[in-house]
């Protein structure tokens, strides 16, 4: 698969010092890396981006259907906002619905945000045993870098915004641009998704997939495990995903 990546410099790093003695892994069926979505994901926020947009169309005259949360979740904003407006009927801009949805965003969440069961064990878990690891989302930079300070950037050797790619999920463009950006095969990296546009973008770049639900169900399929919570996963479990491939 082909994809365009952006250069490693458009990419935003918060490197982790190498350890004494660490090592990389490379190649064979050895786990590579891992890439974690945030929204729903490690961070209990996919209620806050509803509650926002239920917000700023009923202060434009709309209501919105609870069903289509389902559509909504997990995508770029550009994708999520469309669909609302045509929806709607709403007589807004796209890109100044997508200022007013940001902009509540940011508003609705504080200096420390709720993080998903076992979210912050497997981050630390990964961080002491030097697993390259990266956040990847659809959400912009500036939203990224503020929820950064409630997950610790320190645990991560990469981030991925999705104004900052090309195409974001549910293409491939995220995953590929994380697995160049650490120097890692996709087809050894292990992706946590909880949505179905997350799950489709870590599928389409090659990537062992752990799915967790968060608002819609995924069923299981081939290279993608469905896992109740993130207590479920640890770097053992990760591993294993790689290893079964041999």
């Amino acid at each position: 698969m082909t994809s365009t990546v952006p250069a490693l410099d458009a990419l935003h790093r918060s490197p982790r010092p190498a350890r004494a003695g660490e090592s990389r892994p490379a190649g064979g069926s050895t786990l590579q890396a891992v890439f974690l979505d945030m929204d729903g994901t490690l961070v209990d926020t996919e209620g806050f981006w509803w509650d926002v947009e239920v917000e700023v169309f009923a202060s434009l005259g709309h209501i919105l259907d609870d069903s289509w949360r389902h559509v909504v979740v997990g995508g770029p904003m550009t994708r999520s906002a469309g669909f609302l407006i045509e929806a709607t009927g709403a007589g807004i801009p796209l890109a100044e619905l997508t200022v007013l949805l940001n902009g509540g965003f940011e508003d609705r969440i504080a200096d420390t945000l709720p993080l998903m069961p076992g979210a912050a064990r497997l981050l630390a878990e990964l961080s002491e045993n030097g697993i390259p690891t990266a956040l990847v989302s659809a959400s912009h930079r500036r939203i990224i870098d503020r929820v950064l300070t409630s997950l610790g950037p320190q645990h991560f050797a990469l981030s991925v915004a999705g104004d900052e790619v090309p195409r974001t999920k549910p293409h491939p463009d995220p995953y590929l641009a994380a697995a160049a950006g650490l120097g890692v095969d996709p087809l050894r990296c292990a992706v946590v998704e909880d949505t179905a546009i997350g799950v489709a973008s870590a599928e389409a770049a090659g990537c062992h997939v752990v799915a967790v639900p968060s608002v819609a169900p995924i069923e299981a399929a081939a290279r993608r495990t469905v896992v109740p919570s993130l207590e479920a996963v640890d770097l053992t479990f990760l591993h294993g995903l790689i290893t079964e491939m041999r």
